[in-house]
């Protein structure tokens, strides 16, 4: 008799165990060798796929946690890589079963941009009211901040979308999540009517973004920015 479970994705040569995250190994050992290797192994594939492939991501995590469903970082590798395929109500189930299993808040901020995605803005901010949202890192906390704010545009509340990054859009730090923070920044502002102070920001954005993240110098030259490969004109 037919299982109607779909079969798990064929392994590429690159995807070995030994790839994949200590703690993530360490979590894996009471499976057994047997079984924890295939695990390991789609798990390390759904890396690899993730941001060029995420359907195929998505069917190598599918693959792990029909081995290992009660595995922590198991259902959240199924979350992240169900929201990155555009699988809302998948992502939000799985990241919640992770967070049953280990406790952690850290994927707030995606299980918030997965109730954007569904037409739930309200829900999303009702998430970053969760109190353990104070246990976050610098870094899930602005990306957070980030999705409250568009929150707030999806509910016509561009002000208020505004006025939740603006302090974090002035500082003078750079880190990896700036240009997001910034591009963010601009949406906002020109949500709010302010279409050359968006401009500026945009361009700003596509100044940092040196791996093309976002869409910033485009959307600068839209709106008449300078040229966002000359100096920045922030502020």
């Amino acid at each position: 008799m037919r299982s109607g479970r779909p079969s798990a994705p064929a392994l590429p040569d690159e995807a070995r165990a030994e790839l994949l995250d200590f703690e993530v190994t360490r979590e894996l050992r009471g499976l057994g060798a047997a079984r924890a290797e295939p695990v390991a192994r789609h798990l390390v594939a759904a890396g690899i796929y993730l941001d060029d492939d995420p359907a195929l991501a998505l069917a190598h995590a599918r693959a792990a946690s029909a081995l290992a469903s009660r595995i922590a970082a198991v259902r959240e590798a199924v979350g992240l890589a169900a929201y990155h395929a555009g699988e809302f109500t998948t992502a939000l189930a799985e990241l919640r079963a992770a967070r049953r299993l280990d406790g952690s808040p850290r994927h707030l901020a995606v299980m918030a941009d997965a109730e954007r995605g569904l037409g739930r803005p309200e829900r999303a901010l009702l998430l970053a009211r969760d109190p353990a949202a104070a246990e976050l890192d610098e870094a899930s906390r602005v990306e957070l901040l980030i999705v409250v704010s568009g929150a707030r545009r999806d509910l016509g509340e561009p002000a208020a979308a505004v006025l939740l990054l603006q302090d974090e859009a002035a500082s003078t730090r750079l880190e990896p999540w700036t240009p997001r923070l910034w591009y963010a920044y601009a949406e906002a502002l020109l949500a709010a009517g302010r279409p050359t102070d968006a401009a500026r920001w945009f361009v700003s954005a596509a100044t940092v973004d040196h791996d093309e993240e976002t869409d910033a110098a485009e959307r600068a030259l839209l709106l008449g920015g300078s040229d966002p490969a000359g100096e920045s004109d922030r502020g």
